[in-house]
């Protein structure tokens, strides 16, 4: 017998229609930017596709410690997409009207491992393509442990799904009660703290009220619950920094262009995303903020520029790298001049993303994949 939709539990199918819906607004918000990042970046992606399933194949060829490691994050890459997804796969206002109601947990289960299934399920075909063309170049190492390599791929995608359902489970589990500390303090009237104004010239308090301002505003809420972006943009940071870093010392092993493109997607990255944050949360202060005794819109002004202070981090990290050592530049061999237009343009491109506020979604893709090539196309430039 053949199970119909109909005859699946009402949870399961809402689960599944939740989870096709998130699909579908998904690839929805990611077709404006696709046919820049195939104009731009095809012949990259094909590379990623051939070589996804090369950790999971090359780990038949090692030893046992440095097997298990490669197999393990093969796993974690195959149940990174559902743990990236997973605030579109269960909203949290799914999770509340969920949790009360009495789901037998088998359905739950059932729906996790379905939902799970969606997601692996493509990336098993993209996993086959590049399986076969591994297969296909049939190279001297892969020829011995074929049969075993194989098999740790399909383990490694079989170990990823259950990763990825345990992924939903606990996002599904109802929250530990808050214990409250017995020695708390008695709930009394909220009074808001200023920072202290007293003797301070008229400029400089202004300027601490718009940094108290802005820090209640727009930094803490970017720390807070499951609000991601602090986390976000200080991995962006710290991977700006740390691939300008190796981008300049050069290793043999990669060619200086592959880090310089890393450092200039890693640097748009960062403003791209962080401007997109303040500009959500404007949008969702702007209602409320109204009728505050505050000049929101200078508030606001200020928080948008802010986003830029990740981006010139990392610009003057390069500057010191590079400027800042003009006595060793003959003997790093890159260019002094190079590294001057290649900071003027990254300054010009950070500038745009903040100020062209009316372009369009795809206007606003073009413009960060354009800086990225062009900022690519001068870093290779940098050692000649």
């Amino acid at each position: 017998m053949i199970l119909s939709p109909t005859s699946l539990p009402p949870y399961l199918r809402f689960r599944v229609r939740l989870a096709q819906q998130a699909m579908l607004q998904f690839v929805a918000s990611f077709k404006s930017s696709l046919e820049y990042i195939l104009l731009g970046f095809g012949q990259v992606l094909v590379g990623l596709v051939a070589c996804l399933a090369l950790p999971g194949l090359f780990a038949a060829t090692r030893p046992w410690p440095q097997a298990l490691g490669l197999f393990a994050g093969q796993a974690l890459i195959a149940s990174a997409p559902v743990w990236l997804l997973r605030k579109r796969l269960l909203p949290q206002q799914v999770l509340q009207w969920c949790r009360p109601l009495p789901i037998p947990a088998r359905w739950q289960w059932g729906a996790n491992i379905a939902v799970a299934g969606m997601i692996i399920v493509p990336l098993s075909l993209a996993y086959a393509l590049s399986t076969a063309i591994w297969l296909f170049q049939w190279p001297d190492w892969l020829q011995p442990v074929a049969p075993q390599a194989l098999l740790l791929t399909a383990g490694s995608l079989l170990l990823g799904w259950i990763i990825s359902t345990l992924v939903l489970a606990r996002r599904c589990r109802m929250p530990a009660a808050a214990r409250l500390d017995p020695d708390r303090p008695l709930p009394g009237p909220y009074a808001p703290r200023l920072p202290a104004s007293a003797g301070t010239p008229p400029a400089i308090r202004r300027a601490r009220t718009a940094l108290y301002h802005w820090r209640q505003l727009f930094w803490l809420p970017f720390w807070r619950a499951e609000n991601l972006v602090g986390i976000q943009q200080t991995v962006l940071l710290l991977g700006a920094v740390l691939g300008i870093g190796v981008w300049l010392w050069h290793p043999a092993v990669v060619p200086p262009a592959l880090w310089g493109f890393n450092a200039a997607i890693l640097l748009m990255l960062l403003t791209d995303r962080g401007d997109k944050a303040v500009t959500e949360q404007i949008a969702l202060l702007r209602p409320v903020a109204a009728a505050w005794p505050v000049r929101i819109e200078r508030l606001f002004r200020f928080a948008r520029w802010s986003a830029l202070l990740p981006g010139l981090a990392v610009m003057a990290w390069f500057a010191l790298l590079t400027l800042g050592h003009l006595g060793r530049a003959n003997s790093a061999g890159y260019s002094t001049t190079v590294a001057t237009v290649w900071l003027c343009f990254a300054g010009v491109a950070q500038a745009a993303v903040v100020m062209l506020r009316r372009l369009s979604v795809r206007g606003r893709v073009g413009l960060v994949i354009s800086a990225i090539i062009i900022l690519t196309a001068i870093g290779s430039e940098l050692w000649n």
